[in-house]
């Protein structure tokens, strides 16, 4: 068996390598329904043999080749199928009786395996419905009668059957490929979004460090050599972060990421004002809403060129929380940090992760200047 895997788990694939389903070698041995024919011609009881000869042979051969086209061309074993139908009806009903009749049952199989769809199966009850006409013509017995049709239904019911099987098999195949492919896509999305976030927002705070530390390297030796452990200290927090992440992390959790924010903003000059609710949340939600908040101070830090950030958790009415974090910015950001617009990646991957949360965010300017970014969500 071959394996799929689909979030670390292995899908079994329900094709065997190498292995087609049926096929017309499945098939073929049925030609040996023609021996009934040639039982009768070899004991005298058809005349004239040359014809009798000519319709076994003819037969059989149109059989064969129906069914090798019924799995490559089913178009043209249609068309070979129609002389056959006249062929084995006509030998039947006109010409001869008796075991000629084991025609119309390779008939019913080669039918079975041309015409797959909703054709087929009237074809196949108009089939066993004559079948039985024919057989009432030569025998009168009611149980022989209803014996073939019987034997013509499900000749040509069978063999259909399994070939939609198979084709519903193949399709599942298909689909379930087409999910692990959609599932190590979504994957690799999921967690580059995951890199984005915590990447950026640590190495902007270890930028506004480092520029900390020229500005206190020259006055405040011991000013700049603590700036400088604050980097260190934060670069290996950096690493146990992504390596946490590479396990299927999603986040610190609102506590952690507002005293983050409270350290990074200090270190950028940004004066923080912090106004939340008292509430208990539950833990999708605490890590939504720190992811919230370390993306928001992150683009204050870097873009906005503010003097002042707020951070509000309110919980509403209908129990849903809401998340605003805005900034008094429109001035130029400090060297080294970038200016312009702020809908960036990391905005773009929460705006993702709060809408499958069933939540909603909205970004953009604020009524009073600035910038604001809102997170709501439903608890």
């Amino acid at each position: 068996m071959t394996y799929v895997t689909v979030g670390g788990e292995p899908w079994l694939n329900p094709l065997r390598e190498g292995e087609r389903g049926p096929d017309a070698k499945g098939m073929v041995f049925w030609v040996l329904l023609t021996g009934g024919p040639i039982w009768d011609i070899v004991h005298g009881r058809s005349h004239p043999l040359w014809l009798a000869w000519t319709a076994a042979a003819l037969s059989g051969a149109l059989y064969l080749v129906t069914i090798r086209f019924a799995f490559a061309d089913r178009r043209r074993a249609l068309r070979l199928w129609l002389p056959l139908l006249a062929l084995t009806v006509g030998a039947s009903t006109a010409g001869f009786g008796g075991n000629w009749l084991y025609l119309l049952v390779i008939l019913a199989i080669a039918l079975g395996v041309t015409v797959i769809g909703r054709k087929m199966p009237p074809l196949l009850l108009a089939l066993s419905v004559a079948s039985g006409a024919i057989m009432r013509r030569w025998d009168g017995d009611f149980a022989a009668t209803l014996s073939l049709m019987w034997g013509v239904l499900f000749a040509g019911l069978v063999p259909a059957v399994i070939i939609r099987l198979w084709e519903a098999i193949r399709e599942l195949q298909r689909t379930r490929e087409e999910l692990a492919r959609a599932a190590v896509t979504e994957e690799r999305l999921r967690f580059s979004r995951d890199l984005h976030d915590l990447l950026g927002h640590t190495l902007s705070v270890i930028v506004v460090k480092a520029e900390a530390v020229r500005r206190l390297a020259p006055r405040d030796v011991d000013a700049a050599v603590e700036q400088a452990s604050d980097i260190e200290r934060i670069g290996r927090q950096a690493l146990t972060e992504v390596r946490a992440a590479v396990t299927g992390y999603r986040g610190r959790g609102l506590a952690a990421e507002l005293d983050s924010a409270r350290t990074a903003l200090a270190d950028a000059g940004i004066g923080l004002t912090i106004r939340t609710a008292s509430v208990d949340l539950p833990p999708e939600v605490d890590a939504l809403l720190g992811w919230a908040v370390r993306e928001g101070v992150t683009n204050v830090i870097r873009h906005s060129g503010a003097t002042r950030c707020e951070i509000e958790l309110e919980q509403g009415t209908d129990g849903g929380m809401e998340l605003r974090i805005s900034d008094d910015g429109g001035g130029s950001p400090a060297p080294g940090r970038e200016p312009g617009a702020r809908q960036g990646n990391g905005l773009a991957g929460l705006r993702e992760r709060v809408r499958a949360a069933g939540g909603r965010l909205s970004a953009g300017s604020a009524p009073s200047g600035g910038f604001r970014l809102q997170v709501m969500l439903d608890t």
